[in-house]
This record gives structure tokens, sequence and C-alpha cells, in this order.
């Protein structure tokens, strides 16, 4: 029989066969694919030819096709619908995919072919992208290893193998806490609440042992009951779970999988030759030095510290007006400050939320790429991953562009947080491919039959991730290496964080923010608050966010922390960290940093990309028009179609002239009046 996920995809979209795919298939394919990529490898390495561009980096570029379609369906299900068979999976093919990565940067024969072609590259006559690709290959070679000798590679291979062990574990046992803890609420509980936070607890508690509404560790519930309810001891009880992700000892504890992590990183680096793990991430990146990230973040650190410290003031005022003994706790902040939003803003969220229906934001997300870049939208009836899931073929004046893919609602055994991936990236080199471009998000699950409704965060998420999508469906290179996202971590973050702002356009929120049931626009007095509201709590948000950055390049700038729980208390008393605002991620459940190594040392990237995307919004602004065609034009060619055809500051200044500074992140915060 056929193994489905090997099997030819059917036309017109080539999308995966979902509804043949079966447990069963995931490892025979994976062993077979992985053979087969074994093989080109060798067989490139082994071609008794010269080496030329085609034969060896274009080769490489054509290797392991298989491998990465059936990856690609895997780590999806693994993502979104985890069972205890499919992490079995991915731990038996975690260090297996480790031991393959190792094998090809180190493989001698191989990079002796590569190295040759970097020696000669002025006599080849390359392309612009061809040597782009080139040097990307090389520096990528050298900085896995591949110039070591033998007894230093062996070292490595032994290392990635570990950390790609490690990465899984840590994720596991976070999806696990989340998964497995829920607070049930006696009708009592929910006195206080609003009506869409008491309809998600009902819908997520019908959703697990029907006993009755519940509280879970998805944001889009525990974060709008931390709002909301008025019972300090539940909120308390809700918080400490939320923060006690990943250390509540036992078999998911992920404290020690941390140290060995942090430990594993610095002799890698020690290895390759670097001083640090922070200083051999950072290398290829924007900022280039952990000192100028640690310039950046403590630059806006200082305002923002003030302006929660004022803050705080505040709100402890409000608590004990309640009659609660000081000071202001964690689990307290949110609740003040949303009651605080509501007598300076006249902004309740229950009254918003209508406003902000999830298919209506769908539509304006949509609508905006319309507008920006001609993409058209059409709904296909496809079978998906899962049910939740709904797929559109994305056009351009009749010409296909790409498959997005939204899945969107919070459920057991889904991963946390929101992300984008692509089931298949844009490239020309095999064919003209276009990508299959999947956003997931965790927004709550409406009860049968009504609209789904996010909050404003949940919003600005859902415009978020649809950016990165942008950077996939408009990409437009040869080769898929540096294809869409394929770009420094501290760049990646650009089209997301700048496809943000087109939520915050008026003429956008008066089009689509319609209330559910009377279909009326959004109030003008209603969307003046809104939009006056958007610096609210900034220094809160900007304080969770640099500790959490903070703690993440003091792991891997120096010596590696024995003990890194100490080390975290150690960095945010150092930086005076105010005692009611918890880290955004806490080390145990920091899954950006821990559960693989793209953000290592990186979780600064969305503020430095945010120091661009400040500043790129600002060109609009300066044409006058948020939709100025010319403008969308210049951002399209220069930043959503290049992909890593060049250096990131490179593509920036094509675009704008010059590279920004600081100012406009500090002004789009409301942070630059801050003491």
């Amino acid at each position: 029989m056929t193994n489905s996920l090997l099997a030819p995809r059917a036309a017109p979209f080539d999308l995966p066969d979902f509804a043949a795919v079966t447990d069963a298939e995931f490892a025979p394919a994976f062993e077979t694919a992985l053979a087969e990529a074994r093989a080109q490898i060798d067989a490139i390495a082994a071609n008794p030819a010269p080496p030329d561009f085609a034969n060896t980096i274009e080769a490489l570029e054509l290797s392991g096709r298989a491998l990465s379609d059936v990856l690609s369906v895997f780590f999806l299900f693994a993502s979104v619908d985890s069972t205890p068979e499919r992490e079995a999976l991915q731990r038996a093919f975690s260090p297996k995919l480790a031991e393959f990565s190792s094998d090809v940067v180190l493989n001698a024969a191989l990079f002796a072919r590569i190295d040759a072609l970097w020696q000669g590259r002025a006599a080849l006559d390359l392309t612009p992208e061809q040597a782009r690709l080139l040097e990307v290959k090389h520096r990528d070679f050298i900085r896995a290893g591949a110039a070591l000798a033998e007894e230093g590679r062996a070292r490595l291979r032994a290392i990635n193998t570990r950390l790609a062990e490690l990465g899984t574990a840590f994720a596991q046992n976070l999806l696990a806490d989340e998964r497995d803890w829920t607070m049930l609420l006696a009708e009592t509980d929910l006195d206080g609440l609003p009506g869409f936070v008491i309809e998600a607890a009902r819908a997520a508690g019908a959703e697990r042992d029907g006993a009755g509404p519940v509280v879970t560790l998805s944001r889009s519930l525990i974060v709008p009951f931390l709002q909301f309810s008025p019972r300090r001891d539940l909120r308390e009880r809700a918080w400490r779970a939320w923060v006690a992700r990943g250390a509540r000892g036992g078999a998911t504890d992920n404290r020690a999988i941390v140290a060995e992590t942090l430990a594993l990183r610095a002799e890698r680096a020690a290895v390759l030759g670097f001083d640090s793990f922070a200083a051999g991430k950072l290398e290829t990146e924007m900022a280039k030095t952990p000192q100028a990230v640690r310039d950046l973040l403590m630059a806006v650190w200082a305002p923002a510290r003030a302006r929660a410290e004022a803050d705080a003031a505040i709100l402890e005022a409000m608590l004990a007006a309640d009659g609660h003994p000081a000071p202001l706790e964690p689990w307290d902040w949110r609740y003040y400050a949303e009651k605080r939003r509501m007598a300076e803003h006249d902004l309740d969220e229950a009254a918003l939320k209508p406003f902000l229906q999830l298919d209506r934001m769908i539509e304006a997300a949509f609508d905006c790429a319309h507008r920006l870049f001609g993409l058209e939208f059409t709904p296909l009836d496809v079978t998906l991953h899962h049910p939740d899931a709904r797929a559109w073929e994305v056009t351009r004046e009749g010409r296909h562009m790409a498959v997005f893919i939204g899945d969107y609602f919070a459920r057991p055994g889904k991963r946390s947080g929101a992300w984008c991936t692509a089931l298949r990236a844009q490239q020309k080199l095999a064919d003209e491919i276009r990508p299959h471009v999947l956003n997931v998000c965790n927004f709550s699950r409406p009860a049968e039959g009504r609209p789904a409704f996010l909050s404003w965060d949940d919003a600005r998420t859902l415009f978020h991730e649809f950016g990165h999508a942008l950077h996939q469906m408009l990409s437009d290179v040869t080769h898929e290496s540096l294809s869409g996202t394929s770009v420094a971590r501290d760049f990646v973050e650009l089209p997301s964080q700048l496809y943000e702002h087109w939520l915050e356009v008026p003429e956008v929120l008066e089009r689509f923010a319609t209330h559910a049931e009377t279909g009326a626009p959004m109030p003008a007095d209603m969307l003046t608050r809104l939009l006056g509201a958007a610096k609210f709590d900034m220094g809160f948000q900007t304080v969770e966010f640099i500790a959490s950055a903070l703690v993440d390049l003091d792991f891997h700038e120096g010596p590696p922390p024995a003990d890194p729980i100490q080390r975290e208390a150690e960095v945010l008393q150092a930086i005076g960290m105010p005692r009611a605002i918890g880290m955004r991620h806490a080390t145990p459940h920091f899954a950006h940093v821990f559960s693989g190594g793209g953000y290592a040392a990186g979780y600064y990237s969305y503020m430095w990309s945010e120091v661009m995307d400040a500043d790129a919004f600002a060109a609009f602004d300066e044409a006058g028009d948020p939709f100025d065609p010319e403008t969308a034009r210049a951002l399209e060619a220069h930043i959503l179609s290049a992909g890593g055809t060049a250096e990131p500051d490179a593509l920036y200044v094509a675009f704008r002239g010059r590279l920004p500074g600081i100012e406009a992140l500090l002004k789009g915060r409301g942070l630059d009046a801050a003491a």
C-alpha cells in the first residue's frame, strides 16, 4: 500500500492529503525520506566532476525534498494536535534529524567542494542571488564546525544530538503542563466576569470533561480572567499556575533541562571559537554583538521602568481603596489596570469585543493585503489537518500566489502561542513553486453557533502572524534557502510587527469593526477611545518583555549558570524589576529560547525589529496615505519579496534610504516623554 506521505500530491495546489494521513505512516515515511536525503547528500559529496554551482550548491538546494514534505506534515500534527503517540515519534525523530544535520554540515568532502567554490567565486560569473547563496552556505558550514579537526567535529555531533533531545523534551513538558491544568469555577466564581469570559470558560470546560466552566492556561482565557475576576484569591491561584509551567516538579519539570541546555550551548560556542554563545549567535544578525543588544534594551528599559513604577503606585492605591492590603501583586496588575483603563479611557472590553469578530478581523487583514499588494483571497473547500482549520487560495491578477491556511482556536493538545509556518516554501529552482502558508493562533473558542470575539491583543496577534504570512506569500526568489522568512532573526519580525500598524488605521476599523448582532460599525467615540488607549499600560508591557530579553541575553553571554533560576532572579534584581510585574516568559516555560535554538540569545529581536517597523510605517505617514501604492511597491520589492537575498540592513536601506534610530520606537510606545 502506498504511503500517503510519500505519494505524489494532487493538483491543483499539491496540498498534503490530510484525510489519508495516519500516525502509522509517519515512521516509515520518515525513514524512507531520510535514507533518500542521505543518499542525495552522499552523491553530491562523492561527485567525481569538479565542483560547480549547479552540481554542488543547487544540488544541495534540491536535496531532501521528500524529507521536508514528510516533516512539514508531521510537525504540524505534533504542534496543533499532540497525542502520546505523536510525542513518542517526535522524541524518536529529533536525535535522528540532529545527527543527519550534523552529517551534512560536517561532511569533509562536501565542505571541500563548497570551499573550493567560495575560494574561486570571482571566476564563477554568478548572479547576485547565487553569490548570496554561496556566501550563506559557506558561512553556515563554517559556523557549524566544518573547518574543525575531527575531534571538534565529533564533539559537535554529540552536542547537537543532545540539544535536539532536550529541546523536544522541554516543549513536550510545557505542553503537558498547559494541557493538564484547569481550575474549575463554581457558578458564584463567575460573578463579576463579563459574558465573553464566562462563555469562553464554559466552552473550555465542555471541551474537557464537561464538569463546568474552567480556566485553562490558554493565554486567550487566563489573561481575560486575570483582567476581570474580582476574586483576588482565584486570580492568585490562576497566576501562580500560569507562571509555574515547567517548574512543578516531577516528570515535566524543565529546570534541569534548561541548565544542561545552557551548558551545552556554551560548550558548543567554545568548540567553534566564540567567546560566548551570544557572540556566535549574533555575529550574523543585524545587532552583531551582545553589547549592541544590551545597549538597545537598556535604553528602552529606563523610561519603561519609570513609567511602570508610576503606574504601579496608582494601581496600588486602587487596591487599597478596595480594602485589600498592600503590596500590589503580579496577580493584581491586570485587574486594576483594566479598571483604570475603564476609568481613564471609558473603554470597556466587554463592550468592545462584539466589534472585534474573528471573521471580520480576518477580512480586514485580507483587505489590507489587497489594497497594499493586490492580493485576492478565495475560500477553498479542502480537507485540512483539523476541522478548525480553513484555507484560501491567494491570487494576484489571476496568478496563483499561495495557499493560506488559518487554524485559530485553542484546544487540548495544541501548543500555546501563535506562529506562522510554511508547509511548502516559495522557490523557482525545481519549478515555479508557490508556498503553502499556515497561521496558528490560540483564540478562545465560542459557544456553538456563536461568533468568535477577539480582544484587542488577539486582533493584533492575528495581524502580526499575517504579516509573517505575507513575507512568505510575496516571496519571489529562486532558491528556497533564501525565500520568505529565511532572514536574520532580528529582521524576521519586521514584516509581522509592521503589519500590526494597519489594524490601527481608522478607516480599517470603521469598515471591519462591526457589531456581531447589529452589524453597525464601531461608534466613532469608541474608536477614538480605543486608539487613544493604544499606548495604555505600555510600561508594564515593555518591562515584562525586556526582562525576558535581558535574562535570555545574560544566560548566553557569559559562563552558563549552574542554577539558571537563581541567575534569573539575580538579573531581575540587578535591573530593578518592579515587584508586581513578572517576566513575560519565565525560564522554565521560555519556549522561544529552550524548545529550540531559534530565539536563543535572540528574544531581543522583537524590539530590534520594532525600531524598524515604527520607522517603516512612518514612510506611509510621510506619503500621506497608509495604503500609498508607491510605498507599498517599495516595501514588497525590497523586503517582502526579497527574502534573504541580501543583508537585512541593505534591504532596509533600499526601502527607506537609511537605517532608523530608537526615537520612533519610544514614540510608538509612548515612552518618549517618560521620566
